[in-house]
């Protein structure tokens, strides 16, 4: 049976092969599960994103804990409060020296150089993924998004693309939430929440697939899972010429 280090390693080399860039900014969304049997879990997956990365690049992985903080619980700790997104982005939360955005349903944790730059100023925004968040500044930073093991649908980013066309089905009212910073001061933040279950509307952010053209979307195996990489700048513009073109593109009634 392969040892922890091993399983990095080959981790890692397969990354690399599929075209994440050393020195880049890589956003991660994750099935550990879809990986196989990894010796040391998601310590393993993450020291592996961070060796492909090497010593320059910055690791982001979402942070999104909307099943905990809503209209009936108005209340984020940028310390505590979980995330809902797996157990890869959960661990990475809570690891040293890893920082994350304040927001109470769409924050991002990150590592590397250029963390604080791109996490900074989400609390600027008031709805999920808005200019300020740090999936349009990893747009603007020409980085990558890599779907692990789960497929294109939990495709965060693709809110913000929404958000440039803003469809009918996209946001609600603002909720005003409580927030408690890293230094334990107290604000309030008002958000706007999504509204897909109201319409009776399912996402459907896989259907960004067939829109990538040559060199924008890669994909291979890492390990046992199947994964996608993807260029951000191209995957917002595909995604916002489909949504000018259709708003309701992304999207299907829940039957």
């Amino acid at each position: 049976m392969a040892t922890e280090s091993e399983i990095r390693s080959c981790l890692a080399s397969d990354l690399l092969a599929l075209g994440v860039r050393p020195g880049g900014v890589l956003l991660v969304h994750s099935s550990l599960k879809s990986l196989g049997h990894v010796p040391g879990g998601a310590t393993t997956v993450i020291a592996a994103l961070r060796e492909a990365l090497g010593p320059r690049g910055t690791l982001l992985l979402p942070a999104l804990s909307f099943m905990f903080c809503d209209a009936q619980h108005p209340f984020f700790d940028v310390r505590r409060t979980p995330s809902c997104v797996g157990v890869i982005p959960e661990h990475f939360r809570t690891m040293p020296g890893v920082l994350r955005s304040v927001h109470p349903t769409h924050s991002v944790c990150g590592a590397g150089p250029l963390a604080s730059e791109l996490l900074s100023s989400h609390g600027l925004d008031t709805t999920p993924v808005g200019r300020h968040s740090p999936f349009r500044k990893l747009r603007d930073a020409g980085g990558q998004v890599l779907f692990l093991g789960c497929g294109l649908r939990p495709n965060t980013s693709m809110h913000g693309v929404e958000e440039l066309v803003m469809p009918p089905y996209l946001l609600g009212d603002a909720i005003v939430y409580r927030v408690i910073l890293a230094d334990g001061s107290e604000t309030e933040f008002p958000c706007r929440r999504h509204t897909f279950n109201v319409h009776n509307l399912r996402q459907r952010y896989d259907r960004l697939e067939p829109l990538m053209g040559p060199g924008e979307m890669r994909v291979g195996r890492v390990l046992e899972a199947t994964a996608h990489l993807l260029e951000a700048p191209a995957m917002w513009a595909r995604g916002e010429a489909a949504l000018r073109s259709d708003p309701y593109f992304f999207v299907e009634k829940v039957v």
